[in-house]
């Protein structure tokens, strides 16, 4: 089922919207439910409440984790008229209490249990999703029925929360990606209410009051209107029971009526949007049918076949002629986005480029699209269908997109409706709907940046009146469940051999799906292994994978990966996802793609230019700019951290170096692979034995950890951007700190009590719930095996920069001076305790656990190791490791946007 997005591989930071809907016949019949019994299938149990509210819970048995989603069919669509964010600001203020559950209690509940705690709103949907471990099921559906019933929508409330929402719009309108799809939106659906996404505006947000808002919730906020999808390691019956002694006596009610759509004729446009980025990029936009039409399952399959690397389109990017390109279909109710969207560097011919793109669509309408690539889009979906139940929280989205959003029974539904498309049909919605001259262009015309100028360090002087953690007394239904400090169990027994070549082999068998994954990763740093002289050969090395194998030219590769309906990746990052069936052909094709890759030289000649020139023009971005100048006050000057590709070292890359550095680089005595899925460790170690068994290396394991550095001096700089409303900040300092040191737990947790836990985290206590001067703001604590460091990240108005700074680093200080009080601190360890259950939740979150461990030398169960060094630590040992390690005063911060003030 189509996962609906806009372009991230090309808009960075683009905010996406997807819409759901309810159909109008049971808008009309809201109020005449009866209780029906509940359904029953392999796995799945429905149910529909005397109330209305309807219930799916899908069992799933990766880990002790559920996922929870409330989706209430309302958004953006049903906002009044002239405050187009009125469902995105009461979605804001559903965490700041309802009657029986204050705001406190909320924050504390959702760090407590260790999971997700989020929410989104689209054109016609506002979904509220936990991700707890499966004892904290009960708790979750209590706050969602508490909110089903209520929102507390003060004044007060509502004047905090709005400097929250309106430094998030801050942010958006600061990501060029993003402008330009509402201006895709504007000139695609004009008048009608998708001209605008969800997010809302700062002038419609001024004028909005917290009264409307509650009106906003009483009006839409009810079970009739709502589906509960739960997936995860429960009971459906016992859940199902759990959900009707909460949910079953909130009372349903008539609903307004729905808006209705009317789309104009739409008029070919072309239009520019000043980009921050290094490359260019052009969209070819087109208004298609939404879910409602019969045609929609074929427009997928449409969708599938243009966005195939074996498709036309491609060749644009095998060529040299593009950097990426890529056809996308963001599916709405009634109407959907369809474009065409490609990437190039300064230098390249953009009207050329988009011409073709149109010429190859145009053939498309005129003779059709190659009929293979039809059934290579089904047994793709066929896969996918499979691989969803390879992650909770991805099930739960997944079933509650198909039964919200399309409108259909499960996700097997949209399936068997696309087994059913056929050659023609794809080619007569082509025909009918690939409409170029009613088609809206857009282009982000990359404008570069000034240099980076010295400004403050982290924060003036000013002391500010910081909020304190203070204890929050839990409803009685949520005591027992969440006051437990116990290091959980975990059910992996990952499997591990050394091959006779070095490789590392870890095989977990895990039985949800009729699938099986490999995840392969060679230890590597480009700075540490470069040449002199050949920064960027690293980046041309990834790219000619792209062009088959010594066996296998480009397309007749990507035909063998098609015929098993695999998703195949290689480079010092490799992967394989296949169904169980095809596990030992689909691991013969990853081994020939990552031993025995082409490295055509005629590729290399065709791609050295735009990459050359993007490389470049990389370089003068305010993002690199930023990063950049981060780096360069970290570290000394001769670090290799600082190393710098450029337009000229790769030019002057050669195939030889390529191969040079391919050689040096991919040995099997610094490789570890991870077979998951459902397979015995004696196939998988026989499968990986046959296809990487003969792989060998020469000479001695390559240096690539990087040297220690000395600790760094306080600095500040400022990085001019101009595609930017609101400043993207980093205060940061190095550490001498390794990943072995037995400092890191205190420090982490430390870190937890600061940055972790949404609202209940003191960063966010201070600069969002009650300043209001973030909309988010989080802390890392980064450790490898020679050092370290440790950074905050906020986004904020220029005048507030400052401000923010300063409460970072008396909380920094705070860590130093006092020890966490104790309720705080048990109710950290709560959070970071049921976080490790939390990280076994998806079949590739194991996978890339393992691998993150092998590569930091921890031992594969090091998560059981950390929760009980979690419940050990005491808050004295927590303040000294921060007095030792923690330098407040060195902090350099870096800010991209406007002047900070």
């Amino acid at each position: 089922m189509r996962r609906a997005f806009i372009g991230r591989a090309f808009f960075v930071a683009l905010v996406l919207s997807l819409t759901i809907g309810q159909s109008p016949a049971l808008a009309r019949h809201h109020t005449h439910y009866v209780h029906k019994a509940p359904q029953q299938e392999a796995n799945v149990l429905r149910a529909r409440l005397a109330n209305g509210l309807r219930v799916i819970i899908i069992k799933n048995t990766l880990a002790p984790v559920v996922a929870t989603s409330v989706n209430y069919l309302v958004g953006s669509d049903e906002a009044p008229d002239g405050f187009p964010g009125t469902a995105h600001a009461l979605e804001h203020m559903m965490f700041r209490g309802s009657q029986g559950l204050s705001a406190d209690q909320l924050a504390s509940l959702g760090s407590i249990m260790g999971g997700e705690f989020n929410a989104n709103t689209r054109e016609a949907l506002t979904q509220y999703l936990y991700t707890v471990p499966s004892e904290d099921l009960d708790v979750a559906l209590h706050i969602e029925a508490l909110r089903m019933r209520d929102v507390v929508s003060s004044e007060a409330d509502w004047a905090k929360e709005r400097g929250a929402i309106e430094q998030e719009v801050a942010q958006d309108m600061s990501a060029p990606g993003y402008k330009l799809y509402e201006r895709l939106r504007t000139e695609l659906f004009a008048g009608t209410p998708y001209e605008h996404d969800a997010l809302g505006s700062r002038p419609t947000f001024d004028k909005t009051s917290g009264a409307m808002l509650k009106d906003f919730h009483d009006k839409w906020y009810t079970p009739n209107n709502a589906i509960l999808v739960i997936a995860g390691n429960v009971d459906p019956d016992v859940a199902l029971g759990k959900v009707k002694a909460l949910f079953g006596d909130i009372k349903p009610h008539a609903l307004p009526g729905r808006p209705k759509m009317t789309f104009k004729p739409v008029k070919p446009t072309i239009f520019t949007i000043d980009s921050d980025a290094a490359n260019f990029t052009r969209v070819i936009a087109m208004r298609f049918p939404g879910l409602k039409s019969k045609d929609f399952a074929a427009l997928e399959v449409l969708s599938d076949v243009l966005s195939s690397r074996r498709f036309a389109l491609f060749d644009l990017v095998a060529e040299g002629k593009a950097l990426g390109v890529s056809f996308s279909l963001q599916p709405l109710k009634e109407a959907s986005i369809a474009y065409a969207a490609v990437s190039y560097a300064p230098g390249a011919d953009g009207n050329v480029l988009e011409a073709s793109v149109r010429s190859i669509l145009e053939k498309v309408v005129k003779e059709g699209v190659p009929p293979e690539l039809v059934e290579a889009a089904k047994i793709q979906e066929r896969r996918d269908t499979e691989r969803q139940k390879n992650s909770i929280a991805d099930l739960a989205s997944v079933w509650s997109d198909a039964v919200a959003l399309y409108g259909l029974k499960s996700p097997d539904a949209d399936l068997q409706r696309i087994e059913k498309v056929t050659v023609a049909d794809v080619n007569r919605v082509a025909r009918e709907y690939l409409k170029l001259d009613a088609s809206v262009s857009g282009l982000l015309l990359p404008k570069g940046s000034g240099k980076a100028v010295a400004s403050a360090s982290s924060g003036g002087k000013e002391t500010f009146n910081l909020g304190e953690a203070k204890p929050t007394e839990l409803p009685d239904w949520a005591k027992t469940a969440v006051n437990r400090l116990a290091v959980p169990e975990t059910a992996l027994k990952p499997v591990v051999s050394i091959l006779p070549n070095g490789l590392r082999l870890i095989v977990q068998p895990v039985n949800v799906s009729d699938t099986v994954a490999v995840f392969g990763h060679i230890r590597n740093r480009a700075e540490m292994q470069a040449p002199a002289g050949k920064d960027g050969v690293a980046t041309l090395l990834g790219a000619l994978f792209t062009f088959g194998t010594e066996s296998h030219d480009r397309l007749a590769f990507e035909t063998a990966l098609d015929a098993l309906g695999a998703e195949e990746r290689a480079g010092v990052d490799f992967s394989l996802q296949v169904l169980a069936q095809d596990l030992e052909p689909g691991t013969a094709l990853l081994a020939e793609h990552e031993l025995h890759p082409a490295l055509p030289e005629v590729a290399l000649n065709a791609i050295k230019p735009q990459f050359a020139q993007s490389v470049e023009s990389r370089n003068h971005t305010p993002g690199y700019l930023a990063q950049r100048a981060l780096i360069e006050q970290l570290y000394p000057a001769s670090d290799p951290s600082l190393r710098q590709a450029s337009g000229a070292t790769v030019i002057s890359t050669t195939l030889a170096d390529v191969k040079a550095y391919y050689k040096a680089v991919f040995r099997p005595d610094m490789t570890t692979i991870v077979v998951i899925g459902n397979v015995t460790p004696e196939r998988a170690r026989a499968a990986i034995e046959k296809t990487f068994g003969g792989w060998t290396a020469e000479g001695p394991k390559p240096v690539v950890d990087l040297p220690e550095a000395p600790a760094n001096k306080p600095g500040g700089f400022a990085v001019p951007d101009t595609a930017r409303v609101q400043d993207n900040v980093v205060l940061a300092h190095n550490l001498a700190l390794t990943r072995a040191d037995p400092d890191y737990y205190a420090l982490q947790l430390g870190n937890q009590v600061l940055g972790g836990g949404f609202y209940s985290a003191r960063l966010s206590v201070d600069l969002r719930k009650n300043a209001g001067l973030v909309y988010s703001v989080g802390s890392s604590l980064q450790a490898g095996r020679t050092r370290g460091y440790y950074s905050v990240h906020y986004a904020s108005d220029p005048e507030n920069v400052s401000k923010a700074a300063g409460i970072i680093v008396q909380n920094l200080k705070g860590m130093q001076e006092k020890p966490v009080p104790q309720e705080e601190l048990d109710r950290v360890k709560a959070m970071v305790l049921r976080q490790l259950p939390l990280g076994e939740d998806s079949v590739e979150q194991i996978a890339r656990g393992y691998l993150d461990r092998a590569d930091l030398d921890l031992p594969l169960d090091e998560p059981s190791i950390a929760a009980k060094h979690y419940v050990e630590l005491k808050a004295p040992e927590i303040q000294a490791a921060f007095a030792k390690w923690l330098r407040p005063d060195d902090l350099v911060r870096v800010t991209q946007g406007p002047a900070p003030q």
